[in-house]
């Protein structure tokens, strides 16, 4: 399975937010990813609509986390960010013109693995992917200076 720029873009900016522990600007993602400022500012919008950023304009305004780290399910946001979660044909009922639809073990195979997929990162939230060791080396590189 392979993940969406647009859903690997969203963990980075939540990453970003979460290591970050405060208000930031879009040009700070934007500069810490080399992502383009209009990617991002989709990005920050749709997850605020989502739910999981709080933006204010004007002075004093930014973007930062709408809920503590240890509240967001990696899985969750990556089902809300896929574009296509559809693996195979026969997955959508709309459109399947599979004749093998209703008699092969592969669709019911997919399936499993799928579920399994998100199933692991269910058990993963955005605090998970910003503490330990690591952290220390996450905020040099990304909130320099």
């Amino acid at each position: 399975m392979k993940l969406s720029l647009y859903s690997d873009y969203s963990l980075r900016v939540l990453m970003f937010a979460a290591v970050k522990g405060e208000a930031f600007q879009l040009e700070e993602v934007a500069t810490a990813f080399d992502i383009s400022k209009h990617h991002v500012a989709k990005i920050v919008q749709d997850l605020s609509k989502l739910g999981y950023l709080d933006t204010r304009r004007g002075r004093g305004g930014g973007i930062q986390l709408a809920r503590s780290p240890d509240d967001i399910r990696i899985g969750k946001l990556v089902r809300e960010t896929e574009d296509q979660p559809i693996m195979v044909e026969c997955f959508d009922t709309a459109t399947n013109t599979c004749r093998l639809d209703g008699c092969c073990k592969l669709k019911a195979a997919l399936a499993k693995a799928q579920k399994s997929f998100y199933d692991s990162l269910d058990a993963h939230t955005l605090s998970n992917l910003v503490s330990g060791p690591q952290r220390s080396r996450m905020i040099k590189m990304l909130l320099p200076g």
